[in-house]
């Protein structure tokens, strides 16, 4: 099942319009997720909104926006006054103009999205405004409010629909200047080079995004079923860094590393998706699977055996 919109409204472009969605492209719900536990009880934390003067619990009807002006001093704004903030862009996506990709600076980019027509009508204005997009080799710029704040949305053709990427604005991009002016001024040999090159071209390959495993993730894993299982936890060492003496024999010795690498490594496949998280963790000898056991009764508190 598709996930919901994130934003319903119109793309427009000059005066041909049509009625779009705007979906989440990535999603983090399969990664593992902890919980907040009482050591003592095992029961979740609980949060709760109180007056930090008072201490006392606070309705959320009763709780408003402020905007701090000083230690002692906010200034309140009702929902109804941010909703009298007109912007067009809260309903329509108006493309402004239209740029190479490569003139967009990396540090520019926050999350993608994917545009669709929204129903069964505006298909063919849709169409034209995509095949407009790919066929001139641009990205078109336009205005979209997400979360009550206006975003610059960058769109580019992708199969049959538009990807939307949402970009920062340059008051949120921090300048290189203050972390690279510290950094040495260098001079590279061409023999490094010639050797580094030698480096990089030995791990050259094509970007295949399923050859890539979240270790981390893996790791969780691996330690939630040992511990459901009641294995023992052993500490792993960590990895320590060494300190290069002569780089150019770590460069000759790195390339002999890669070569013997190259030679002993199996072509690795790439590693199938997971479906799901629960599908990931693997069942407890004597109980039902997660899927199973979920679908017939909620899942029960988290309980201590008594000492």
């Amino acid at each position: 099942m598709a996930p919901r919109a994130n934003w319903k409204g119109f793309l427009r472009l000059s005066l041909v319009t049509c009625p779009v969605a705007l979906y989440p492209a990535t999603s983090e719900s399969e990664k593992i997720s902890f919980n907040q536990l009482n050591r003592k009880t095992g029961h979740r934390i609980k949060y709760a909104k109180v007056d930090a003067d008072t201490g006392e619990e606070v309705a959320s009807e009763d709780i408003v926006k402020g905007y701090k002006v000083d230690d002692d001093t906010f200034v309140e704004v009702t929902r109804e006054e941010l909703e009298n903030v007109a912007l067009e862009s809260t309903r329509t996506i108006e493309i402004d103009e239209f740029v190479d990709r490569s003139e967009i600076d990396p540090r520019y980019l926050i999350r993608p999205y994917y545009l669709c027509p929204d129903g069964k009508v505006g298909h063919d204005a849709f169409a034209v405004i995509r095949e407009t997009i790919r066929e001139m080799n641009k990205v078109a710029i336009g205005r979209v409010v997400l979360t009550n704040r206006e975003h610059i949305i960058a769109l580019e053709a992708m199969d049959k629909g538009l990807i939307g990427t949402l970009l920062r604005y340059p008051y949120e991009v921090r300048s290189a200047d203050e972390y690279f002016d510290e950094i040495q001024d260098v001079k590279v040999t061409k023999d490094m080079l010639d050797l580094a090159r030698h480096i990089v071209n030995q791990k050259s390959g094509h970007f295949e995004p399923g050859k890539f495993e979240d270790q981390y993730e893996t790791a969780l894993i691996d330690l939630i079923n040992k511990k459901r299982a009641g294995k023992p936890i052993a500490a792993k060492a960590r990895p320590r860094g060494e300190n290069v003496v002569d780089l150019m024999d770590a460069l000759r010795k790195s390339i002999g590393r890669e070569k013997t690498a190259e030679g002993s490594k199996p072509a690795r496949k790439p590693r199938k998706a997971a479906s799901g998280q629960k599908e990931m963790l693997m069942p407890i000898a004597g109980k039902k699977p997660a899927k199973e056991a979920a679908a017939k009764k909620p899942a029960a508190k988290p309980q201590r055996k008594s000492a």
